[in-house]
């Protein structure tokens, strides 16, 4: 059965089926939020439980006769399941259904394409969508589907799904090819900042964590921020100083979802590349959802297969304003900032988190006092210049006294710049490394 095909915003039929195994479940108040956020109108929630899927139409038929009625007395246009479904279950509910029907891959893509901004978030959207659609091409060419023998009965079917199959692994071969630009031109970037040794802090999260408020609230930018799933899409890196570390780049990516589609995870690789080789990852919690462990392991789980699991990690617990809890750092055996506690959108806990930052960042600080000779001019503005000069004062001999603190990394440098010995300026107790690392 062949039908057209309305654009977009259709009054949409949702099916959410529970399975007895938790690793199939889904988030039937996340889905309804996944629907909202595609721009479709949620007219009502068929839900059922089953021990498996049917391998035909995925629900049984009792209710995939709810669905028909459901359908015409809500005159729906779409059908949206909250689960994965095969190509062959798609087709064979579109048929019995007689109108389009998509699953939860699909409805994730759909978002991710309304919210690309990017040349390289549409081509990575673009070719998601592309490698979905070619296992679904069949769909759309069913009036040409005949296969049988006989004059008049051997249809153009095959040859127009050849030609369609063709097109669009020409189209993903070469969308690879622009996406192998993008990333060198990241790996690149990275390299510049490896160079010029700026550390990199990468926010990720679940979805709606908060993210993107606690970016503009960190950097004051200008990131898109709504109340909405995948809200921001597109990759954002800006400048942020922090005390006794100096610049580090800070990259807001796009949020995680429960099961998020293999797909979208491969297309987006080169985008989750800067969280993978991050100095630090700042893992935002929306700390009042009910759900916030499970966010929490779905979160970890696509780290580790970007290979950004082993990194170093800082959790921020967000939205402190909605449970009434104070700011505050939670620390582990060590002494070492583990979890902050934070509100991005009224700025309570800001100051706690650019502390938190400076001490997971700034890796081996000394601070000790030096007395310069008058002809010495040359390191004491260099200090000034790295900003690491506390206080400053003169004794009668005419040295000049100054208190410092920096990272004793700027400082070997500073000193290999002007040929002098780092051991003759650190007391005895800062010389336990080798002095010529920088």
């Amino acid at each position: 059965m062949f039908f057209e095909r309305p654009d977009a915003g259709e009054t949409a039929i949702l099916v959410h089926v529970d399975f007895q195994d938790e690793q199939e479940r889904e988030d039937a108040g996340e889905f309804l939020e996944l629907v909202r956020s595609a721009g479709a109108v949620p007219a009502t929630l068929i839900t059922g439980s089953r021990k498996r899927p049917d391998s035909r139409t995925f629900v049984g038929s009792g209710k995939l006769e709810e669905l028909r009625e459901a359908k015409a007395v809500h005159q729906a246009e779409l059908v949206i399941f909250n689960h994965s479904l095969s190509p062959s279950q798609e087709r064979n509910l579109e048929r019995e259904l007689k109108c389009r029907v998509i699953d939860r891959t699909g409805l994730i893509l759909d978002i991710f394409a309304q919210r690309a901004r990017t040349h390289e978030g549409k081509l990575q959207v673009e070719l998601a969508q592309l490698e979905y659609m070619s296992t679904r091409l069949v769909r759309g060419w069913t009036h040409l589907e005949r296969q049988k023998g006989g004059i008049g009965l051997r249809g153009p079917g095959e040859t127009q799904l050849e030609t369609d199959r063709r097109l669009l692994r020409g189209r993903i071969k070469a969308i690879h090819k622009r996406l192998d630009k993008v990333r060198s031109q990241r790996s690149q970037n990275r390299r510049a900042r490896s160079r010029a040794e700026i550390p990199s802090v990468s926010l990720v999260g679940y979805t709606n964590a908060g993210k993107s408020t606690l970016f503009n609230a960190l950097t004051s930018a200008e990131v898109y921020a709504a109340d909405q799933l995948f809200a921001t899409l597109d990759p954002t890196l800006r400048r942020l100083e922090i005390e006794d570390v100096g610049p580090v780049v800070l990259a807001d990516t796009v949020g995680f979802i429960r099961h998020l589609p293999h797909k979208l995870v491969e297309a987006f690789r080169a985008t989750l590349q800067e969280a993978a080789e991050a100095s630090l990852l700042v893992h935002v919690i929306d700390a009042a959802d009910p759900d916030r462990d499970l966010n929490v392991e779905q979160v970890e789980a696509v780290l580790e297969e970007i290979g950004a699991g082993d990194l170093p990690t800082l959790k921020v617990m967000n939205k402190i304003d909605l449970l009434d809890s104070a700011p505050r750092i939670e620390r582990d055996g060590e002494g070492r900032p583990e979890v902050v506690w934070l509100s991005a959108r009224d700025g309570k806990g800001l100051a706690l988190l650019e502390q938190a930052l400076s001490e997971c960042l700034a890796d081996d600080i000394i601070d000790f006092e030096l007395s310069l000779a008058p002809e010495q001019g040359k390191l004491r503005a260099g200090l000034h210049d790295l900003g690491a000069v506390r206080d400053e004062r003169f004794d009668d001999q005419g040295h000049t006294l100054l208190e410092v603190r920096l990272p004793r990394r700027d400082f070997l440098q500073l000193m290999a710049r002007l040929g002098e010995r780092a051991d003759d300026y650190l007391p005895a107790p800062l010389q336990e490394k080798p002095v010529w690392e920088a």
